[in-house]
């Protein structure tokens, strides 16, 4: 029998295609190298407490240098939490290559494929493999002890999976109001402390870490893709899968690209930042 593993490996290989486009633009352009903006501060406190405070309320010089202190502050803060990146040569190397993945290979493909099925119908199908990958998000919130959110998660599959049309469909938020909650093996590890290692590039991945490329492992075996028979069944619904959402996310990526004063500093400082956020929610 052909042996499984290189379909972990294929499905490895083809996470590039999302990789870059999942970051959360909100976030890139939050503290990221080159491109940190600074929210609005909030008003100064217009109830005088002595005669230096209502002084300094008076004076919109003293109140601007105020500001500019806060806002070194939080530059400050966010340089204080340098992204750990021992190969950074390697990686750097390799974000070209990907870079160049993504022009030669992922973007004329998903093109011809976005030429043969409109956009409602790659919605549905992200949707239908979105509502198959049920055990990795319910396991990942049972682990985290989110009990509420595994139970919201058990109800959107069952109305998703009969009411939806085997998840073609998402009646359980567009009508119930019972929205996702996302959550992997490496939030997991990352919601009981373990730190994110070095961060690395992998061929075709794009950016990730030691303690999220660990991660994907058990979650690429609780993937109902993985025990597709026979094994050629599973290569071919995992590679529609992955140039499905590709033609739904290439925007995603341009867009990210044509900001960046520095590509590969950009993608590491976002998603580095990106996953922490998403492990404090």
């Amino acid at each position: 029998m052909i042996s499984r593993s290189p379909l972990i490996l294929l499905s490895l290989f083809s996470l590039f295609m999302i990789s870059c486009a999942g970051v959360d633009q909100s976030r890139v352009t939050e503290g990221t190298e080159g491109n940190l903006e600074a929210e609005s501060l909030p008003p100064a406190d217009q109830d005088p407490v002595s005669d230096q405070d209502h002084f300094s309320n008076q004076n919109p010089v003293s109140n601007k240098e105020d500001e500019f202190g806060e806002l070194e502050d939080e530059f400050a803060a966010v340089e204080a939490e340098p992204v750990f990146d021992p190969l950074s040569g390697y990686n750097r190397g390799m974000t070209q290559f990907n870079d160049g993945f993504f022009d030669w290979v992922v973007y004329p493909v998903s093109e011809g494929y976005k030429l043969i099925l409109p956009k409602g119908g790659r919605i549905a199908i992200n949707r239908f493999f979105k509502n198959l990958f049920f055990p990795i998000r319910f396991a990942n919130n049972v682990l985290q002890l989110k009990y509420d959110k595994a139970a919201i998660e058990t109800g959107r599959f069952i109305v998703n999976s009969t009411v939806g049309l085997l998840g073609f469909f998402d009646p359980a938020e567009s009508w119930l109001q019972l929205k996702p909650h996302p959550e992997d093996f490496g939030q997991t590890l990352g919601f009981y402390g373990v730190g994110s290692g070095f961060h690395i590039v992998l061929p075709f991945l794009g950016p990730s870490n030691l303690r999220d490329l660990v991660g994907k492992v058990p979650d690429i075996y609780a993937t109902p893709l993985t025990y597709l028979d026979p094994v050629e069944a599973a290569y071919a619904a995992e590679t529609h899968r992955r140039l499905n959402d590709a033609s739904i996310r290439l925007g995603e990526y341009q867009s990210l690209r044509k900001d960046a004063l520095d590509l590969y500093t950009f993608l590491r400082d976002a998603y580095e930042r990106n996953r922490k956020a998403e492990i404090e929610e």
